[in-house]
């Protein structure tokens, strides 16, 4: 089986926009876990300076665990939801003192730590270790129904958006089409004003095509 179109036109946007997000240019997943953590309810543009002094403060993970609360918080300072920092303090322990410091490569010893949940997991794993895993936040959720034209988060529609993100994971790394599908929806499909002419999926986007991407999901 052949990557599909969709898959293809993802891919190439995404690789003309990711040269500017630095969060998206590691393989490491003590990174790429920092990283994920910071943009739970932060825009990506105030979290890149937020990542890139904590990279400098706290080039691996082990330095993390090691360190007090007072000077992590101080890190976090700004940020906000100051909850998010400690929970990845203790998840940091655990996993040097369980783990002998390497992250676990498997959804349920991972997701078990402080602070992972779903999405987390889905993004960390499929990003580092390639696992096929979507992961569905809010951007993710959202450009998929308009994508496929769905209204309500229904039980079925839920499990049609993640079939439907699984299916372009075919020969793909599924990191890359994870964290694509993420930045269309935080750089492009905007609750409103979504920038169409901009999207890599626009020509298929059935709720484009009824007229209204705004109504999608209601």
């Amino acid at each position: 089986m052949q990557i599909n179109n969709v898959s293809k036109m993802l891919l190439h946007w995404y690789g003309d926009n990711k040269r500017d997000l630095p969060i998206r240019l590691t393989k490491d997943p003590y990174k790429i876990w920092i990283s994920e953590i910071m943009l739970q309810q932060t825009q990506m543009k105030t979290a890149i300076p937020y990542y890139t002094r904590w990279i400098d403060k706290f080039p691996t993970l082990e330095l993390v665990a090691k360190a007090k609360s007072d000077k992590i918080l101080k890190s976090w300072e700004g940020l906000g939801y100051y909850r998010r920092c400690l929970n990845f303090h203790k998840a940091s322990k655990i996993v040097i003192n369980k783990y002998n410091g390497r992250i676990p490569n498997e959804y349920e010893p991972f997701k078990a730590l402080p602070g992972v949940g779903e999405y987390t997991a889905g993004a960390v794993l499929s990003i580092a270790f390639g696992i096929a895993l979507p992961a569905i936040d809010g951007n993710v959720r959202r450009v998929m129904s308009r994508f496929k034209g769905i209204k309500n988060f229904t039980k079925r529609n839920k499990i049609i958006i993640y079939n439907s993100i699984v299916s372009l994971f075919n020969k793909i790394n599924p990191g890359d089409i994870n964290q694509a599908l993420m930045e269309v929806g935080a750089l492009v499909c905007f609750p409103i004003n979504p920038l169409c002419n901009k999207c890599p999926l626009s020509y298929q986007c059935k709720a484009l095509k009824n007229g209204n991407p705004e109504l999608y999901p209601n």
